[in-house]
């Protein structure tokens, strides 16, 4: 008896012992046994998802938004973490963000908990319903912007004296909001914006030919990208609408005008860029107020822009530009959002190279010494709140030499992506004194336009590589 006895407490000892349910922990956790294509390995265990990279929204700026109707019948709507998300990255798809917010993927700072030192801001998960409070700041992951890369290059050929019929179509799928006063479209790379005699197909050259509509004239530039960066792009269809628009956007002190629905609308008119800089600002948000002189070189052909020194010998324009951090420092780059509150030209490559030490990734003529520096320099990239390296992996099939970050050559991440500005064929017809005869659906058009452009190729190659980094 006594040993059946034994033999059956050994047995259930044996069962429990090789439960399914709980199993018992394996003796070397340090090695595991992995088989791929029919061979067998010993290696260590697989690591577990690595933190995903947040991208921060701007505080959220209240009521109203601008560019979107708040207010329906005098009661003012209320703007949900989903809308919000929407308006900023409008042109994603819904279900993307959609799908973001299922996951929980979507957080918020949380203002009562206190920030650890050397961590980021304490986050909490937030639903796609909560309402949005002024000054609330919202993160999403990087992949949310993520994109697919077209095989096609954004540049038209620029080797004829007269445009010819595919460039002119191809301008015209650019054209992004058309009326008859301006005309907003998404400008390619490469593609010179005032022609002269060396340069062909310009912009103004090919606008003249594709985007007359019917007019005499062709539109008129109201104001110039440089050759190498992309973006919104604004040209005005009439001389009223061009003189307009000229005013709108000198940097001498506006008066106030009759009509208040006007100045609150040249008030709300704003210009975003996004560009990609080679290092990161010490502070992720600030105001640079650093005016801007020009000077001949040697040559005394070619004109540079520099920081004016404080002597004031030389005559020089003040410039203003408010910057914000996006994200993380990848690849020795961090992405950055640029509001420049003066036009001058060449403002934000200068504030970003002299004023903040960061040049703007595939700008040689500002930054050329930093970039021969940062080609030659092994980067090794540390995310903020583990203290774990992160390791690149490239997306499978995607071209990194179409000047990416990635390529020997990388060309100019500057992008004009978000551009706000009063209602010009609204407005020439309220400020000229004609309200009386105006048909309703005139006045009900909204007082403010709003525009988002997405990114050329080779800076959609940039972003998802940096979103490559997400496991």
């Amino acid at each position: 008896m006594w040993r059946r006895s034994t033999r059956v407490i050994c047995r259930h000892v044996a069962r429990r012992e090789y439960s399914r349910v709980c199993p018992p922990p394996a003796k070397s956790a340090g090695t595991l046994i992995r088989v791929s294509n029919h061979v067998a390995r010993l290696g260590p265990p697989k690591e577990g998802p690595k933190p995903r990279q947040l991208l921060s929204l701007p505080p959220f700026p209240g009521h109203p938004l601008p560019g979107k109707r708040s207010h329906e019948d005098g009661v003012v709507s209320r703007v949900t973490a989903v809308s919000w998300v929407k308006y900023y990255f409008d042109g994603i798809y819904d279900s993307i963000i959609q799908s973001h917010f299922k996951q929980g993927l979507v957080q918020m700072e949380c203002p009562g908990l206190i920030e650890k030192e050397g961590q980021m801001k304490p986050m909490r998960k937030i639903r796609p319903s909560e309402v949005m409070e002024v000054g609330a700041r919202v993160y999403v992951p990087v992949s949310v912007v993520e994109s697919r890369v077209s095989r096609r290059f954004d540049c038209i050929p620029s080797g004829t004296l007269y445009p010819n019929a595919d460039e002119i179509e191809y301008l015209q799928r650019r054209v992004k909001y058309k009326d008859s006063a301006i005309i907003v479209l998404n400008k390619p790379p490469k593609l010179p914006v005032k022609g002269n005699m060396p340069v062909h197909n310009s912009m103004d050259a090919l606008a003249a030919a594709a985007l007359s509509y019917g007019n005499n004239e062709g539109p008129k530039l109201v104001h110039r990208l440089d050759r190498e960066s992309s973006g919104l792009h604004l040209m005005g269809r009439t001389k009223e609408s061009v003189s307009l628009l000229q005013w709108l956007y000198t940097d001498f002190n506006k008066g106030k005008s009759s009509c208040q629905a006007w100045d609150d609308a040249c008030e709300a008119r704003y210009q975003r860029y996004w560009a990609l800089v080679i290092g990161s600002p010490k502070e992720k948000e600030g105001l640079i107020c650093a005016p801007l002189s020009k000077v001949l070189l040697d040559n005394g052909k070619t004109e540079r822009v520099i920081l004016a020194h404080q002597s004031g010998l030389e005559a020089s324009q003040k410039a203003i530009t408010q910057y914000r951090v996006l994200g993380p420092t990848i690849h020795g780059c961090s992405w950055i959002e640029l509001r420049p509150l003066t036009s001058r030209k060449h403002q934000l490559r200068v504030h970003c190279a002299e004023a903040l030490g960061t040049p703007i990734v595939g700008d040689y003529k500002y930054g050329w010494f930093v970039h021969r520096r940062w080609k030659q320099m092994p980067h090794v990239d540390i995310e903020p709140t583990s203290g774990l390296p992160y390791k690149l992996r490239r997306p499978a099939g995607l071209d990194v030499q179409k000047g990416s970050v990635l390529s020997k050559v990388p060309l100019l991440h500057l992008h004009c992506r978000e551009l706000v500005l009063p209602n010009i064929a609204k407005f020439l017809l309220i400020l000229d004194q004609k309200l009386d005869n105006l048909h309703p659906a005139v006045c009900s058009k909204p007082d403010i336009l709003r525009f988002v452009a997405s990114m050329p190729s080779h800076m959609k190659i940039s972003w998802n590589l940096m979103s490559s980094y997400l496991v």
